[in-house]
């Protein structure tokens, strides 16, 4: 008896997630093991630009980032809008990287960029004989309260927009406006006291009319 050919059913590519951060969450809903690749490897720079620009050069960097992906992923399900992965993701890092700061109770130095805005020496690693104004830009960050940190470096190293600012560090946008104006003062302030910096501050117009 000749047996009639079944016609075959198409599969569905299994990297169809890969095409859009909707299509990506819907697989990562679904538990397809390729779809955290995928999530990890298009996420991954951005994540650990963010974790750098609040906590400068970092030795905890990879368990920190590892933090900020497992977190993802335990709570994708409460992403309301697929859309906006990034600036979700962008959220937990920011989250993640304060609840280090706080944990260590210990400082960390941040890399302050652009050159035209803070001592161009302070936005390389340590050197021996760096300037003593990179040195001292970096110990008045050290110095700033974690939320102001935060802030200070998603604005000025980051150079996110205050919406933004507000979006990542879950503030209303007057909050973010509020504390931005603090961390701006406290670090006007405290360089106005250093030797080593206040004339560079006094040159800056930037900091100068702040």
């Amino acid at each position: 008896m000749m047996m009639t050919a079944q016609k075959e059913v198409p599969k569905l590519h299994a990297l169809t997630y890969a095409q859009d951060d909707a299509s990506l969450v819907a697989g990562l809903r679904a538990g397809h093991v390729d779809a955290g690749t995928v999530f990890y490897n298009r996420y991954v720079s951005h994540v650990q630009r963010i974790i750098t620009r609040v906590m400068g050069v970092d030795s905890e960097l990879a368990d920190i980032t590892s933090e900020v992906f497992f977190q993802s992923l335990r709570s994708i399900d409460t992403l309301n809008d697929p859309t906006r992965l990034k600036a979700w993701v962008t959220r937990i890092a920011v989250f993640t990287s304060r609840k280090w700061i706080r944990k260590r109770k210990r400082n960390n130095w941040l890399r302050i960029l652009p050159a035209e805005e803070i001592p161009e020496a302070a936005a390389r690693e340590p050197e021996p004989k760096e300037s003593s104004a990179a040195r001292a830009v970096r110990e008045i960050i050290n110095r700033m309260p974690p939320d102001e940190r935060v802030v200070f470096s998603l604005r000025f190293l980051e150079q996110m927009q205050i919406a933004e600012i507000a979006d990542a560090c879950g503030y209303s946008l007057r909050t973010a406006k509020r504390r931005l104006a603090q961390c701006e003062r406290r670090f006007k302030r405290m360089a106005e006291s250093d030797p080593d910096i206040a004339g560079w501050l006094e040159a800056s117009a930037k900091w100068r009319n702040r």
